[in-house]
């Protein structure tokens, strides 16, 4: 049957394949027919669908996805355009087990079986941690790998790690795409996509985007820009290079959302505005370069290099709601600026070959980064009758009426420098048909260097790490796995921005996380993976105050997240495409930490989560999409005091092609006009949801 959106990009499916083979050079040649996933890994206009089978970047080796000992949720480019989403927030709510944070208003901020982080976020398997909002307009797909997994990724990643996968140029298809979308609120979009082979053996595309953003809360507006240029050339045979370059600019009103009352989010202020928007605004300037060099000895011996620097210019500036007793409001608000610079260059060795009768996939690698921040906050003052404060007290109201907004001088500068260096060994050893075992470990050197400008005070600590992997994969059948793996990882104690170390922290070391899983893959057909895993998490290491020498510190605190994934991505026939998943989690503090006692149960994390989409073609011509999110109660905050209610929200969507170069996307957000609140960022910062919302989108190709 001819599929509705086999036109939708023309050729870009062929795109889609390079950007495949861009992340996994080895996986660009075709692969062995199989009965549970696609063979044509491979350059081809076929339409990619929801499924996916590439599990490389959770090894760093060309792997399937079903042989891989960790649970992994793909979003594809082809369900990104059928939710039309364009920003990373948004797509991560249809991911079952991610709890979206509201980023004080101007970052990406989630939580992952239970640990939080804004910094846990990778381009093309590279370290991009500065806090920002990430746009998706130059994205191929999005990879959700859970379970703490330091070997591939390094420090941090607690809770698991996103990675998304860039669009990249392709040699052998000429293709141009666009499309422009309107919502009810008046925000818009316009996309291009055009690409351009040169004799077969190099290519250049351009992607770039336009967006003005608007909702339903009051003052709320922004506009987004981004341009992103690819090559990609075949320097002979066994040889590839990619060059890439991406610049972002953002520029948003900060919203810190409503605050709490007697333990709810305030009801009847979900448009009100508690901030100023004279002075609530975000900026971000991103740059972001990159190259991927690729050489094949032999079939056997491969060896990839990749490079990226990057570049983040952030300010923003917010008042903040504080706290309400239902007649009046409090707030208090700041001005943070932060400029950081990242050279990261990351080496891979990959052999794959064997002794005897057992095979091996054995790679060896290396990954240098230097991370230089700055880090400065002003506080806010108003502008009272009896001078200027830090914290105001006004009358609540639909529209406040606040005092001038002033700064103070800096509060807060500080400097840190940061060098990492680590090499990583990992073996995936084939005993038979049946069995698979991996194991590895990764040697990291930390080393952070931070300074407190203002009472010129440095400090200084440095780290040497080992990490192990070790997993076991049985396959009774081809299409069918059952796995069990041990992970681990660490995170030093200065936050995950590492933007200074107190007196205390340099003397602490890391906190340390133990991720123990089990699972079943099974491809019930072609383009159609099922996947369930139990986990135990285990966070230790965490600060608590010594109950023997009061103000003292010691590293008794733990925390620990067991819960249950389900997943159906796939084709559940030619033309019905679903991603279907959930989650059910139960995270609690077990014992006493600086932040929470024993008994607390972690914050923003529901026991059961919903996260399903699916899209039916009645026709070469027309179809249908609808989506499901589900989330039981959840706490704001470690204080357990204030309750996000649960939810259930529906979308639709409603696909027409109008020829074979146009076609038209209706979508509806919330059809049913569900109140909810998504996320929170403490208990006086609570996002309420938008209402009942559509959007127009034409799609073009030539």
């Amino acid at each position: 049957m001819y599929n509705l959106n086999s036109c939708r990009f023309g050729l870009a499916a062929a795109a889609s394949a390079t950007a495949l083979a861009a992340a996994s050079p080895a996986l660009a040649e075709e692969q062995p027919d199989r009965d549970y996933a696609p063979s044509d890994i491979i350059v081809s206009a076929k339409w990619a669908g929801y499924a996916a089978d590439d599990g490389s970047t959770s090894t760093k080796t060309p792997t399937p996805l079903i042989d891989t000992p960790q649970a992994v949720s793909v979003l594809t480019r082809d369900q990104l355009d059928d939710q039309n989403v364009r920003q990373l927030g948004d797509a991560l709510r249809y991911v079952a087990g991610i709890s979206m944070e509201s980023g004080e208003g101007h970052r990406d901020e989630v939580f992952i079986r239970g640990q939080e982080t804004t910094a846990d976020f990778f381009l093309n398997g590279l370290r991009d941690d500065a806090q920002y909002y990430r746009p998706l307009y130059n994205v191929e797909r999005i990879e959700v790998l859970k379970g703490a997994n330091a070997l591939t990724f390094g420090r941090g990643g607690g809770g698991g790690v996103i990675n998304r996968v860039s669009k990249t140029a392709n040699p052998l298809a000429a293709f141009a795409n666009g499309d422009a979308s309107l919502d009810t609120f008046g925000a818009f979009a316009l996309t291009a996509d055009v690409n351009q082979p040169f004799s077969g053996n190099a290519g250049a595309r351009l992607s770039a985007t336009y967006e003005e953003f608007d909702n339903h809360r009051d003052f709320y507006d922004g506009r987004f820009f981004g341009i992103s240029p690819t090559v990609t050339a075949n320097l002979g045979e066994n040889t590839r290079l990619i060059l890439g370059y991406s610049y972002d600019d953002d520029r948003r009103v900060t919203d810190r959302g409503v605050p709490s009352l007697d333990g709810r989010p305030l009801a009847g202020f979900d448009r009100a505005f508690f901030g100023d928007p004279d002075f609530n605004e975000a900026r971000s300037q991103v740059h972001i370069g990159r190259f991927r060099l690729d050489h094949d000895f032999s079939e056997a011996l491969s060896v990839n290099l990749t490079g990226q620097y990057a570049d983040y210019d952030k300010v923003y500036a917010n008042i903040v709601p504080a706290s309400t007793d239902g007649t009046s409001i409090d707030l208090n608000g700041y001005r943070d600026t932060t400029k950081r610079e990242n050279w990261i260059l990351q080496g891979n060795l990959v052999w794959q070959g064997s002794t005897g009768a057992i095979g091996h996939t054995l790679l060896a690698g290396f990954e240098a980064m230097r991370q230089d921040t700055r880090n400065a906050r002003n506080n806010a003052e108003f502008d009272t009758a009896g001078g200027p404060v830090g914290r105001v007290s006004v009358p609540l109201a639909r529209r406040l009426a606040l005092p001038p907004v002033s700064l103070t001088p800096l509060v807060r500068d500080r400097d840190s420098e940061l060098t990492a260096f680590s090499a990583y060994l990992q073996d995936q050893i084939a005993i038979g048909d049946m069995l698979q075992l991996i194991a590895g470990v990764r040697f990291e050197s930390f080393d952070l260097e931070t300074t407190d400008l203002l009472s010129a005070t440095p400090a200084a600590r440095k780290d040497t790490k080992w990490s192990p992997r070790f997993g076991v994969v049985v396959k009774p059948q081809e299409n069918l796995s059952v796995y069990a793996s041990y992970t681990q990882s660490f995170l030093p104690q200065a936050g995950d921005q590492f933007l200074i170390l107190s007196p205390t922290a340099a003397t602490l070391a890391p906190e340390k996380f133990e991720n123990i899983e089990a699972g079943v893959k099974w491809a019930l057909r072609k383009d159609l993976l099922f996947t369930a895993a139990v986990f135990q998490l285990e966070r230790s290491n965490s600060q608590a105050t010594d109950p023997l020498n009061p103000g003292f510190v010691v590293l008794t605190g733990k925390s620990r997240t067991r819960g249950v994934e389900l997943q159906l991505a796939g084709d559940l026939a030619s033309n019905w495409h679903a991603n279907i998943g959930y989650t059910y989690l139960d995270g609690e503090i077990r014992s006493d930490t600086s932040s929470a006692p024993a008994g607390t149960v972690l914050e923003q994390v529901p026991k059961h989560h919903i996260a399903a989409w699916t899209r039916y073609d009645f026709s070469e011509r027309f179809g249908l999409g609808a989506g499901v999110i589900h989330s039981s109660k959840q706490f704001a905050s470690l204080s357990n005091s204030v309750e996000l209610p649960a939810y259930t929200r529906i979308d639709m969507a409603a696909y027409f092609e109008a020829s074979d170069r146009l076609s038209f996307q209706l979508n509806v957000e919330n059809l049913f006009d569900e109140q909810y609140y998504p996320s929170a960022h403490g208990n006086n910062n609570i996002q309420p949801a938008k209402p009942l919302n559509a959007s127009l989108s034409a799609r073009f190709s030539f």
